[in-house]
């Protein structure tokens, strides 16, 4: 019994062929092709965040006039029995508007100054209120910053 292994056995190894050859590099093609698809990406991503940071800034501002100021202008309220002037506006939740000969037990704002909204503008303030019934109108002029239907107020 002859165990030889013969030239054309399935475990013989053949040398490659030359027409198949291993490539270690990309081609500037391909380079170019995956670069044009990071940069869309990213920019994809980039107006993503942007609209997520817009829609944050709104709700930022839509919970300081509907529920963060609402606390203070009513114990301000309960105090001098009375909601601020328009001409008072919120900083008479920071100063005493009577000049000490009130009942103003202030501040009612953990704040040296009213804060701003999210776009750096001052919050709007009206009493009586023409858009609220049962009390102020406190706003912001939102992110064009002029009084508009874009408004963001506690009405």
């Amino acid at each position: 019994m002859n165990l030889s292994l013969s030239p054309h056995s399935a475990f013989q190894s053949y040398p490659l062929d030359r027409k198949t050859t291993h490539r270690s590099a990309f081609t500037i093609l391909e380079v170019v092709v995956v670069l044009a698809i990071i940069v869309l990406i990213i920019s994809l991503g980039i107006t993503q965040v942007t609209r997520i940071f817009e829609g944050s800034s709104e709700q930022a501002a839509e919970i300081w006039v509907e529920d963060s100021i609402q606390a203070p202008l009513t114990t301000f309220r309960i105090h001098m029995g009375r909601y601020p002037t328009t001409e008072e506006g919120l900083q008479a939740l920071i100063t005493d508007p009577t000049g000490g000969s009130g009942n103003w037990r202030g501040p009612y704002l953990n704040a040296n100054s009213v804060p701003k909204d999210p776009w750096g503008n001052e919050y709007q303030y009206r009493y009586p209120g023409q858009r609220n019934d049962t009390g102020p109108d406190v706003f912001s002029f939102g992110p064009d910053g002029v009084d508009s239907d874009q408004n963001i107020g506690n009405w």
